[in-house]
């Protein structure tokens, strides 16, 4: 079944953008991540077919690179370090008050499709630890109060 909102017309756009190699499935992969905010199964089914490859294959490839995903993600991706630092300094408290705020677990988005969470290894961002991202702004020295505050600044800003 295809889904109503996946405009499969910048899909093959992209395609055409490439030679049917196989050695361009990632840049088509990502340019399809970076159209959609995801990867589509019909425009993993028109890769598979573009590139003459077995699907499985294409899947294989979106679901090794955690830059790709398979599901739509909300318009703000909030990223909580769980490095070493950050792992110290509260981040598990941290990564607890997202998710009571959005009334959502990491790997899921929003019913409104405003908020997605993520846990990563590590920001590269110690010094402020605990540290949280979103749309590469990077918010450090984070509290339940400061979670709150930024989380509400995004719903404004929608």
């Amino acid at each position: 079944m295809v889904d109503s909102s996946i405009d499969l017309k910048e899909s093959y756009e992209i395609l055409n953008k490439y030679p049917p190699e196989k050695r361009f499935t990632l840049a088509i992969l990502q340019d399809v991540q970076k159209q959609y905010g995801f990867v589509p199964r019909e425009t993993m089914n028109l890769i598979a077919e573009y590139l003459r490859l077995p699907v499985s294959e294409i899947y294989s490839m979106a679901t090794f690179y955690k830059a790709l995903s398979l599901k739509a993600k909300g318009k703000y991706i909030i990223k909580v370090c769980n490095g070493t630092a950050c792992h110290i300094r509260g981040s598990n408290a941290l990564m607890d008050e997202v998710a009571e705020v959005l009334d959502i677990i990491p790997g899921e988005t929003t019913s409104d499709g405003l908020f997605s969470i993520e846990i990563v290894n590590c920001l590269g961002a110690c010094a402020l630890a605990p540290v949280m991202v979103i749309d590469d702004k990077y918010y450090g020295g984070m509290t339940k109060e400061k979670v709150k505050s930024v989380i509400e600044e995004y719903r404004r800003a929608k």
